[in-house]
């Protein structure tokens, strides 16, 4: 299983704001700068991060964007749910897929669909808060605002 740039910019921008003061606002320069990433990207990820209601977004000379929520209510399987396109790890696990000749008797597609789903339910168990307990180490390293969310 391969996450998309997409998820993984997605989740990183999460962190980042997990890391700021909870009223203090990011730019996309700013995260593109701390993570070297193309602010391209970074838009249309921030977009969808707002519309799927992760972080809002305040529009004018002085905007920028937060975590809508506490870092402990945004679970990481959800997140990574809505953000990937496709989990069909095989072509046979696609609707209209190509067919294959064992595809009637195959074991392989179920343990990949079982491997799958505990995949995904092992990131349900886990909380953006859970991505940032080593907050002091990860300030350091890409140079963010320490401030502690209450």
């Amino acid at each position: 299983m391969k996450l998309t740039n997409y998820t993984d910019y997605s989740l990183r921008v999460l962190m980042y704001l997990a890391m700021k003061n909870k009223e203090d606002l990011s730019t996309i320069q700013e995260i593109a700068e701390a993570y070297n990433i193309s602010k391209n990207h970074l838009m249309k990820i921030i977009h969808h991060l707002g519309k799927l209601e992760y972080i809002i977004t305040i529009r004018g000379r002085n905007g920028g964007f937060r975590l809508a929520k506490h870092p402990k209510d945004i679970n990481i399987g959800e997140v990574v749910s809505n953000t990937e396109d496709d989990f069909n790890i095989l072509d046979c696990f696609k609707e209209g897929g190509s067919y294959c000749s064992i595809s009637p008797s195959c074991k392989l597609k179920h343990a990949l669909n079982e491997a799958l789903k505990a995949f995904i339910n092992v990131l349900y168990g886990y909380t953006l808060e859970d991505l940032v307990t080593n907050k002091a180490e990860l300030v350091r390293l890409i140079r963010v605002s320490d401030e502690e969310w209450s």
